[in-house]
């Protein structure tokens, strides 16, 4: 670290746990309890979150161009061959949106800029009908005293880079993305003290260019999951990735040698964490995880903390995974939690010259399917266990819980409960690692509204507000998990059973399409 006051980056946390342990962890769920917004610090923050492809719509309105997460949908690889095209038409209903954001009590709002709409063509002239767009966004949530928190790329670079030079597996994206960060900084930065620099860089690579359910869409037989004709799955993952954290360096540097001084804001990196734990104890299994844990966490936590990736990954892949120059080391010197996996050994499938980044983490995982719409357990000592892991291993960063809710089917009932009782366990299991030492600074929910999922389209939600994709205009109706957390972070608390709302005609007739 350079200055002992201010770490490189923020470690971003985000939660959205499926909890499976088969092990009885000595840090049991938090006791039930009733808590209020008044049992946090004032200066830690609650919110609710979006990102551009999920929320905005208008794909080609005002200049905007495609992003690989457009090219990705409408080549067919979403459910349904489903696409954010319209999505939640936050680009013309930002407006309304933030109102509701008012009367929920929010606090803080985390979106993503699309880079396709404010730099079209990746680089090159600035859209000024993007610029006008995040300003009226920006200055719409100061003016209600709403704390924007801005991530910079969301799975959705411009497709334009991807045709030039194949993207996050060229260096020359390194360059281009600082640039685009200094816009971003310049033109925003003086209302915006929080920015995410690349979100779940890890997932992102393993899906994007490894397994090929992501965009860009990059893998290579035997390993896609989705056919491609493109990409190198034994090879790519790790290129990408150290390009990655080499733009995301490049953009810290520039944010604190030309705006931190002036605009005293913070740039910080999300990382995609699972919570690991051996399925049985034996020493192969209890290796295995940790083993795991270097390659999901450490891939990206290692290089930012220590300059180098973990030993464990460098013995495995050998010469397919990127060195760093010792400039670059000095200069590298930044999680994502969705979910906690059994993890068992599997280390004959090392015997195998043909391997991915998969196969070179040498284990089988035992655990829900992230990509499902069935609902989370409600299991949130694992959120304990995982935020104590970042106090003691790396050195307690300054850290934001930036997604934490609860998955359901798009066609559930306004009458979330258990959204409700999923947002009391885990705010519940971060006042008490608040309180244990953990250095928390906020907490936002995922989502605000129902979106576009990765994977899913919208046959799954994770909104507090749920969006009537049956009505041109998009209405957005509260559902129950809203009202609990607006009288929440107006002070009041309740049991989720002595919550219900307002039967209004409303309510009614959109419980009707539900059926």
């Amino acid at each position: 670290m350079e200055n002992n006051k201010e770490p490189l980056s923020l470690i971003i946390i985000i939660i959205g746990f499926m909890v499976l342990l088969n092990l009885v962890l000595e840090v049991h769920s938090a006791e039930k309890f009733t808590i209020t917004r008044h049992d946090f610090p004032n200066d830690f923050v609650f919110g609710s979150g979006t990102s551009a492809y999920q929320w905005e719509g208008a794909a080609d309105e005002d200049g905007r161009t495609p992003s690989v997460w457009d090219t990705y949908a409408h080549d067919g690889y979403v459910h349904g061959g489903q696409n954010g095209d319209v999505a939640c038409d936050g680009y013309h209903k930002y407006e309304e949106d933030v109102k509701l954001m008012v009367e929920s009590g929010l606090e803080a709002y985390r979106f993503s800029i699309s880079w396709s709409r404010l730099i079209p063509n990746g680089r090159g002239p600035v859209n000024p009908k993007a610029l006008e767009f995040y300003n009226n966004l920006i200055n719409e949530l100061i003016n209600n005293g709403i704390q924007p928190h801005v991530t910079l790329h969301n799975f959705d670079f411009p497709q334009a880079l991807e045709d030039e030079y194949g993207g996050w597996i060229s260096r020359k994206i390194i360059r281009d993305f600082t640039n685009y960060a200094d816009v971003c900084f310049r033109e925003f930065g003086d209302r915006v003290s929080y920015w995410i620099t690349i979100n779940e860089p890890n997932v992102f690579s393993l899906g994007g260019y490894d397994q090929g359910n992501g965009p860009p869409h990059h893998c290579s037989p035997p390993f896609c999951n989705n056919k491609s004709k493109r990409g190198n799955s034994t090879t790519e993952p790790y290129l990408a990735l150290h390009h990655i954290l080499l733009a995301h360096s490049s953009a810290v540097r520039l944010y604190r040698t030309k705006y931190k001084e002036k605009q005293n804001g913070f740039v910080g990196i999300s990382v995609y964490s699972f919570g690991f734990f051996p399925n049985t104890t034996t020493e192969k299994d209890i290796l295995a995880a940790q083993r795991a844990r270097d390659f999901f966490v450490g891939w990206v936590m290692e290089p930012l903390l220590h300059g180098d990736y973990p030993t464990s990954m460098k013995k495995i892949a050998g010469t397919r995974i990127p060195t760093f120059t010792d400039r670059e080391s000095k200069l590298v010197k930044g999680l994502i939690h969705y979910t906690n996996l059994n993890i068992t050994d599997n280390s004959l499938v090392l015997e195998s010259n043909l391997r991915d980044f998969s196969a070179d983490m040498a284990v089988l995982m035992h655990g829900s399917d992230l990509f499902a719409n069935a609902e989370y357990p409600i299991e949130p000592w694992g959120l304990i266990e995982e935020l104590n892991h970042f106090k003691l291993n790396y050195g307690n960063p300054p850290m934001f819980i930036y997604e934490n809710g609860q998955r359901t089917a798009s066609n559930a009932s306004l009458q979330d409960v258990s959204r409700v009782k999923y947002l009391q366990g885990y705010i519940g299991a971060t006042l008490h690692s608040l309180r244990n030492g953990s250095n928390l600074k906020g907490y936002i929910a995922w989502s605000f509204i129902d979106l576009f999922e990765l994977l899913d389209g919208y046959e799954s939600s994770f909104g507090l507000y749920y969006v009537d994709r049956n009505d041109p205009e998009l209405k957005r109706y509260p559902k129950l998990s809203a009202k609990w957390y607006s009288w929440f972070l107006k002070g009041r608390s309740f049991a989720v059973e002595a919550i219900e709302l307002e039967k209004d005609p409303s309510h009614i007739s959109i419980d009707h399409f539900f059926d």
